[in-house]
């Protein structure tokens, strides 16, 4: 059995070459005795990428199992039966196997096959065995770089050798082979070659001294990268590369002198602009300006600041001039950049420059020699009392103008200001209350001006102190309700305070003394000191139960000291271990503790205008009674019946089913008589069988009695209708009630003895019920 495989030579060259096939056996048995099957390994078939002469014969296996004709010969794997599909081919009969399209390495760089040879009857022949091609790299692709324009940034002056940026490009190509070797170039930068490049790696350094931002700012680049070597294909970039600047440039005055005028007398103005030029980068810190005032301003009246958009230096007055004392100033100013100057710069020229500046005499408002100015005066100072002379001085020494003087602000009117001096005195006293007096100082304005032909006016501010003077005398606190007991030892003492209308110094600490005058006091009696503005009251011994009266001397402590001797009210009481008034003491009896006797009388007097009252409305209460029960009240909302029977009417007994109609008494014309004659009273005149019409009601206040007077005896003089006054339908209670009536009128009924002949002494009206019930 052998295997013959026909391979075409000169593949790497990608021009193929034809021979006479040859024969490889890998499935050949060895020629040694033992029978042991040994494959052979095909070494790797190579086929050139982008071969045009299709389809192209790679390799014939063969068999020698069975006579030609009667073996299957067949190939798998990728390009065959799998992606990509239709690559490769094989003759079942013959063993070729063919390429049948166009390779791309950079796609796929091998294809691993395996071969297989069969009977007719598709039984295995042979085992199977690989097949190995491997696709030859032409050079069919370009370099290309990686940016289409790469940036750089270096310093203008930098060292020969600084570096600046990289270029990159890549190859599909075998990296393998001279076809992916890059090599890397500048094709053009003009003159002179300030830059270069590394062929191999791309980077760009600088070669030579010179790179001067202000001549050039940005260099552009043309770059080239070749494959083989530098002799295949190529590609072309760019490279943008930007110098930055440095401060290589010092700012220059463009003149050597300026001159300006100022207006005196103000500040925070601008005199004028000093120009100057920078070639550095405008707006770094290499360009900004600034400016300094070497001469000619010991006050500091004048300063620079810079411009942001133009660079210039803007000189102004921050401390106004002053014609009268310089009329002219000579400012020597130079100029600097932000950022320090590099070494190697040259110096300007004109680093330096004069200013000259005229001030112009203007009329300046006056100006006060103290201002604010602050004074004192006492309390209640009498008008006419000097309180300061407010002057000020016109600046303005060269032009001959007299000052006038005014009041701006004198809330209390209390100040008089003359006119032609400033002098200020009182033209009334002030109150200590005033509101316009904060914290003891008392603030006025007062305006000077001058008599130009526009006048300027100065404004000055007077503050007077208020001196407190001691005119006030102490006075004692009325004490809390409360009395002090008998016993030393008892009870907390009572606690005096005081209080005084002087401010300080001239009120507290207050001195508590019994007086003087009664020495008796300091033997029953003693004060303890407690705070500067309270002292404590205790008997010395047991005292008597009741009012005493005390006198107790005040003193503060202003300079010289003011004092008020006072008298106290002490109640006195018994009391408890635990310093509590026992019931019934005397101090109940007695008047409340602290009180004198005129504030006795006013409350007894109180206590009595009380009682008068309260007699006068409980008199007034009763007579409104006695005239509500005579009346009559009518209308649904006044009825005094319906509210009685509303409120306390409780019914009939347990079998009672009539309650009674309060309509009847509301509409009486409304009862619903039975038919045939009405009962008749016995104790009725015979002559009235009727009862009478219907009576029109009062019309006033004053006919309520006359109304009910004649009620009474229409009901009295009526056989038809029970008295006006009696019990039975008030009363009424039903009929088979188990109880007995509560009625004492008619008890009678149920009890004959029943005496009612003491009616009689109950006056007129009972006169009637003791002939109805009584004895005859």
């Amino acid at each position: 059995m052998h295997l013959s495989l026909l391979q075409s030579l000169c593949l790497s060259l990608g021009v193929p070459g034809w021979r006479r096939p040859t024969t490889l056996y890998p499935w050949r048995r060895a020629p040694a005795p033992s029978r042991v099957r040994r494959a052979w390994v095909i070494p790797p078939i190579s086929v050139s990428e982008n071969h045009k002469r299709l389809p192209y014969p790679l390799v014939q296996i063969k068999s020698d199992k069975q006579q030609l004709g009667s073996v299957i010969y067949s190939i798998q794997g990728p390009g065959v039966d799998e992606e990509p599909r239709g690559v490769f081919s094989i003759d079942k009969f013959t063993g070729k196997v063919f390429l049948n399209a166009m390779l791309d390495r950079e796609k796929t760089d091998r294809f691993r096959l395996r071969a297989f040879a069969l009977d007719l009857g598709g039984s295995t022949l042979e085992d199977p065995t690989d097949l190995e091609i491997v696709v030859v790299d032409q050079n069919d692709n370009r370099p290309a770089f990686l940016q289409e324009a790469f940036t750089g940034r270096v310093l203008e002056g930098s060292a020969p050798g600084t570096y600046v940026t990289r270029a990159e490009a890549t190859d599909a190509d075998d990296p393998e082979t001279d076809n992916a070797a890059l090599r890397f170039s500048i094709l053009q930068q003009g003159s002179p070659e300030l830059f270069s490049i590394d062929e191999l790696t791309g980077e760009i350094r600088t070669v030579q001294v010179g790179l001067d931002r202000e001549v050039v700012a940005v260099y552009n680049l043309t770059l080239q990268v070749a494959d083989m070597s530098g002799d295949g294909l190529t590609a072309t970039a760019s490279a943008i590369i930007t110098l930055d600047d440095i401060n290589d440039n010092a700012p220059e005055f463009t003149r050597d002198e300026f001159f300006m005028e100022a207006t005196e007398a103000v500040s925070g103005v601008d005199v004028g602009r000093l120009e100057v030029e920078d070639r550095d980068l405008p707006g770094s810190p290499n360009w900004v300006a600034r400016f300094t005032i070497l001469e000619g301003d010991p006050d500091g009246q004048f300063t620079i600041r810079t411009d942001p958009k133009t660079n210039e230096g803007v000189l102004s007055i921050v401390k106004a001039l002053d014609y009268e004392s310089c009329e002219h100033y000579e400012l020597e100013v130079s100029v600097q950049n932000e950022a320090p100057l590099q070494a190697a710069a040259l110096r300007a020229e004109r680093g330096q420059a004069k200013v000259r500046v005229h001030v112009q005499d203007t009329n300046e408002p006056p100006v006060f020699q103290e201002n604010p100015l602050r004074t004192s005066l006492a309390e209640g100072a009498p008008p006419g009392t000097l309180v300061a002379t407010f002057s000020a001085r016109d600046p303005d020494t060269e032009q001959l103008q007299r000052l006038s003087y005014s009041k701006d602000y004198d809330p209390e009117d209390w100040l008089q200001v003359d006119a032609a001096t400033g002098r200020i005195q009182t033209q009334r006293v002030l109150s200590p209350a005033s509101p316009f007096l904060k914290g003891g100082w008392y603030r006025a304005i007062v305006l000077a001006q001058d008599d130009a032909s526009q006048p300027r006016t100065a404004t000055g501010t007077l503050s007077i102190e208020i001196l407190e003077v001691n005119d006030h005398a102490p006075m004692l606190v009325p004490p809390p309700p409360g009395s002090l007991c008998s016993e030393p030892h008892q009870g907390p003492g009572l606690l005096l305070g005081a209080t005084d209308e002087d401010l300080p110094p001239h009120g507290a600490p207050f001195h508590f003394q019994l007086s003087p005058r009664l020495p008796e006091l300091g033997r029953n009696w003693s004060l303890s000191q407690v705070n500067v503005s309270h002292a404590r009251l205790r008997p010395r011994h047991q005292v008597p139960e009741g009012l005493h009266r005390l006198s107790l001397l005040l003193r503060d402590s202003g300079q010289p000291p003011q004092q008020r001797e006072q008298p106290l009210n002490v109640t006195v009481c018994r009391c408890s271990q635990d310093g509590v008034c026992l019931p019934g003491a005397a101090a109940l009896l007695a008047g409340g503790t602290g009180l004198s006797l005129g504030a006795l009388v006013i409350v007894l007097a109180s206590a009595l205008l009380l009682l008068v009252l309260v007699l006068l409305v409980a008199l007034r209460a009763r007579f409104r009674k006695q005239s509500r029960g005579k009346g009559l009240l009518h209308g649904p909302q006044d009825d005094l019946r319906d509210n009685v029977l509303n409120y306390d009417e409780q019914g009939g007994g347990e079998e009672d089913q009539d309650a009674y109609d309060i309509s009847q008494l509301r509409h009486p014309t409304a009862l619903s008589l039975p038919l045939g004659p009405p009962p008749l009273r016995r104790d009725a005149p015979q002559g009235r069988l009727h009862p009478q019409p219907p009576r029109a009601l009062p019309t006033s206040p004053l006919d309520i009695a006359d109304f009910i007077n004649d009620g009474l005896e229409a009901a009295d003089s009526d056989p038809s209708v029970p008295p006006y006054d009696t019990a039975l339908i008030y009363d009424y209670e039903g009929d088979g009630s188990v109880a007995g009536t509560l009625s004492s009128i008619l008890s009678s009924q149920g009890d004959e003895d029943q005496d009612y002949d003491y009616l009689r002494d109950w006056g007129p009206r009972f006169t009637r019920l003791a002939d109805m019930y009584g004895h005859p």
